[in-house]
């Protein structure tokens, strides 16, 4: 499995047989612009509606014919798109089995809406993240989320790894973030959801040092930074 960051939320996962992108916020993100032909990928998966997790969705699965995965009235939104995209609608709890693997949505304590034209905002059900399990490994991605003791089911199949959001603010901070590796138990960490603007200013590196201090594994990626797991 191969990790690579695009900043904020945004992952290239490559699995034998997938490439998987999570959330993506590529064009106008802060951490730094990517072109969509950059992102070959099979499936993307949208946590939830909020704009710095879809803003590039639909263009991306256009473009590479891609299958979009989102919470059931987000996955609704994107099927009424005139491309006519491909969906998958899950909701949490649920998952579906796939040629290559497994993807399950997993809760997330969070808001999923969409923002209309003057400043409305439309409910998309509920923010979720995703547990996808390929190749007998396994892959946690959080989403945006507070800190809830769940968190311990999730990671019982023992992960391998977990991207998880710092920010604070409108997430998890550092300190609960701690405290999601001692539930969560990853073989390793990778925060997320930090520095992409003022007010979820974090120091990740920080975050790396406390986590080791407890005993768990933080590697901080740069942009277009990869891993192999």
């Amino acid at each position: 499995m191969r990790l690579t960051s695009y900043g904020h939320s945004c992952f290239l996962v490559e699995l034998p047989g997938a490439r998987l992108v999570f959330d993506p916020y590529l064009l106008r993100n802060p951490a730094g612009s990517t072109p969509l032909t950059d992102l070959p990928c099979d499936y993307i998966l949208c946590t939830h509606a909020h704009d710095d997790h879809i803003a590039d969705a639909l263009a991306l699965a256009q473009l590479h014919r891609a299958t979009l995965v989102a919470p059931f009235e987000l996955a609704e939104h994107f099927a009424n798109d005139p491309s006519r995209p491909n969906t998958i609608d899950l909701m949490p709890g649920g998952g579906i089995d796939l040629p290559w693997g497994r993807i399950q949505m997993t809760p997330a304590i969070h808001s999923s809406s969409l923002e209309l034209p003057g400043g409305k905002n439309l409910s998309m059900g509920v923010a979720s993240g995703y547990l996808v399990t390929a190749a007998g490994q396994s892959l946690y991605h959080a989403g945006d989320t507070a800190l809830f003791s769940d968190m311990a089911l999730i990671g019982r199949g023992s992960l391998d790894l977990a991207l998880l959001p710092i920010g604070d603010r409108y997430t998890m901070g550092p300190a609960d973030a701690l405290s999601a590796l001692d539930l969560l138990r990853p073989r390793l960490a990778v925060p997320m959801h930090y520095n992409t603007t003022p007010v979820i200013r974090q120091d990740p590196h920080a975050f790396a040092t406390a986590a080791a201090r407890l005993g768990h594994a933080v590697k901080v990626l740069g942009l277009r930074e990869s891993l192999d797991c």
